[in-house]
């Protein structure tokens, strides 16, 4: 698909997503949402146990909501962080299975990133409401995902999961980065330079 010409200038951003993947596909989902800019808006890590604030507890509430919005879609384990989230994301197929088998009604399972961009929204809507907070950027605007193929991986990343918290001092997610200041250039000037 050709790219907009107000995009041209910005750098194309690499998909993470699996090529020929159906990501509506029924199966478990392992997930990774988070803050923008890193900054620590949930809360705290205190004694290797995570301090939510009200910001994180908003997260906390709209993601146990999911299932309410998304009927094929059941929790597993999951952390907030305290600028981040991980979590399971299991999407059922519940369809009837019979002797003779139905006709294909084509896919009604959530794709997974509706069901994540959803999450988002609720929770940059409901924060947004709070006094002096309506113009807060919460996430970022991806998020990583991984396809979870088989049960010993599924237990491996409960374990991550579980263990996320009292690792928060070695996690690369720790650190607030500053935020990304992007330079455009025009053909015949440089940094500093105004054409």
């Amino acid at each position: 698909m050709p790219r907009p010409e107000r995009m041209k200038n910005f750098p194309r951003r690499k998909s993470l997503r699996l090529p020929e993947y159906e990501y509506s596909s029924a199966g478990a989902y392992f997930i990774t949402l988070c803050c923008n800019n890193r900054r620590c808006l949930f809360g705290d890590n205190i004694d290797a146990q995570v301090r939510l604030n009200p910001l994180g507890e908003i997260c906390g509430e709209a993601w146990r909501e999911i299932p309410d919005h998304f009927s094929a879609v059941e929790l597993d384990e999951y952390v907030i962080m305290p600028n981040h989230l991980h979590g399971i994301l299991l999407i059922k197929d519940e369809r009837a299975r019979h002797a003779s088998p139905l006709q294909p009604q084509g896919n009604d399972l959530p794709k997974l990133g509706h069901v994540v961009a959803s999450f988002k929204s609720v929770v940059s809507r409901r924060i947004r409401r709070l006094p002096g907070s309506a113009e807060l950027k919460i996430w970022q605007r991806n998020y990583y995902e991984h396809v979870i193929r088989n049960n010993v991986s599924l237990n491996e990343i409960r374990t991550y999961i579980a263990n996320n918290p009292p690792n928060w001092a070695e996690d690369h997610r720790r650190t607030a980065r500053p935020p990304r200041v992007r330079t455009f250039h025009r053909a015949g000037t440089h940094h500093g330079q105004s054409a």
